[in-house]
């Protein structure tokens, strides 16, 4: 039992020998590697030439910036036209493709003729027969007032032909008129596009019966070239766009969903005559010559009004303005490769670029990347142009 013991103590004894090299050994590493880390510098290195922050640079850049007022739009057809028939009858023909562009004067509907070709007939007919009595009481009516004249007729029977000539020719005005409603409405069988535009789905088909008197759309045809944008902007803004507007009719982007792609650009058309006391804005519309047909009617986009034009003013990268507890700042690049933190005002950010209202002048340098391990007055190494995120 006790030689157990023994046993058992030696080895612990030459366990804990083993742990104590290791640790010698680790510290001796340990100092050999902070050797060579010194021996890396040279003795006479003073801080100026230790390695700066890597970052990359850009230079304040003067530039005309559009002052611009954003809303919403919804775009809306320059005009649209719900196609109904005037007269009633059976659908022939349809002469149109669903989604075609038409222009003015373009067949759509083919109604069956017929019954108005008879209608033309028998008002023509009608008319041959009036002319005939009215020239017959033409006639009668000379013949009575020669002889009314010589007392070899009655007075009335005189009177009594004047107003059948009378009647006669009345008959022929009606019959004229008879007529054109039968050529109107023989027209109006061939139902024809009012506009240049482009048609939608068809909503009655070929063979179907339509009645004059119903409120049936046979089909809607919207003109898209040009189109017109419809948006709000907040009350506060109208006294400078209608005094904008009087100078010159203000440019108008219609953007993407994305808030980059510019989609069209066009005109200020409308003010509108009141402010809507629900909401505070103004209705505003722009119109778009939209030959590409980018703008489409019911889609909604993003309205930039470009109200007016800052010229020369200092602008930098957007990433270059930093958020601070005193407010936004910038660090600028010294000619001894160090930085100085500077407060900044920014007017405007812009299409990834900030407007700076005050605090840096063009021509300046100044951090774009890296500004996060800087600090005021910190040493930085600026990288070469070609790097990846470099700016300057």
């Amino acid at each position: 039992m006790w030689k157990f013991a023994a046993g058992g103590v030696q080895m612990w004894k030459l366990a804990l020998g083993a742990a104590a090299a290791a640790i010698l050994l680790g510290g001796a590493v340990v100092m050999v590697w902070r050797l060579s880390l010194a021996a890396d510098v040279p003795p006479s290195a003073s801080p100026a030439e230790l390695p700066g922050i890597p970052i990359t640079a850009g230079t304040v850049v003067a530039a005309d910036v559009p002052i611009l007022l954003r809303g919403v739009g919804t775009v809306q057809a320059y005009n649209t036209v719900a196609i109904k028939s005037r007269v009633d009858g059976q659908i022939l023909r349809v002469d149109f493709k669903e989604g075609q562009e038409v222009k003015e004067g373009t067949a759509l509907f083919q109604i069956d003729p017929r019954p108005f070709e008879a209608a033309l007939q028998k008002a023509q007919a009608t008319l041959e027969s009036d002319k005939a009595q009215a020239l017959r009481a033409d006639l009668d009516l000379k013949r009575f007032a020669e002889l009314a004249q010589k007392d070899f007729a009655p007075q009335q029977q005189y009177e009594q032909a004047r107003a059948t000539a009378t009647v006669a020719h009345a008959s022929i005005l009606a019959d004229e008129a008879a007529i054109d409603q039968a050529k109107l409405s023989l027209e109006y069988c061939q139902i024809r596009s009012p506009i240049d535009g482009r048609v939608g789905a068809r909503l009655v088909d070929k063979g179907n019966l339509v009645h004059g008197t119903d409120n049936t759309t046979l089909v809607n045809i919207t003109e898209i070239k040009p189109i017109f944008v419809s948006f709000t902007l907040p009350q506060n803004t109208l006294d400078e766009v209608r005094r904008q507007q009087d100078i010159s009719p203000l440019a108008v982007a219609a953007v993407a969903g994305d808030s980059e792609t510019t989609l069209a650009e066009g005109k200020l058309t409308l003010i509108d005559n009141m402010v809507d006391p629900a909401t505070g804005t103004i209705h505003l519309k722009a119109r778009f010559d939209n030959q590409d047909e980018r703008l489409w009617p019911g889609e909604f986009v993003n309205v930039r009004v470009v109200l007016s034009v800052r010229r020369q003013v200092p602008t930098v990268p957007e990433q270059t303005v930093l958020e601070g507890a005193n407010g936004r700042f910038v660090y600028v690049i010294k000619p001894d490769n160090t930085v100085e933190r500077r407060a900044v005002e920014v007017a405007e950010v812009e299409n990834g670029k900030a407007v700076i209202a005050k605090g840096l002048e063009p021509g300046e340098r100044v951090v774009v990347e890296g500004q996060y391990g800087l600090d005021n007055g910190g040493r930085i190494t600026i990288l070469p142009a070609g790097k990846a995120g470099a700016t300057d």
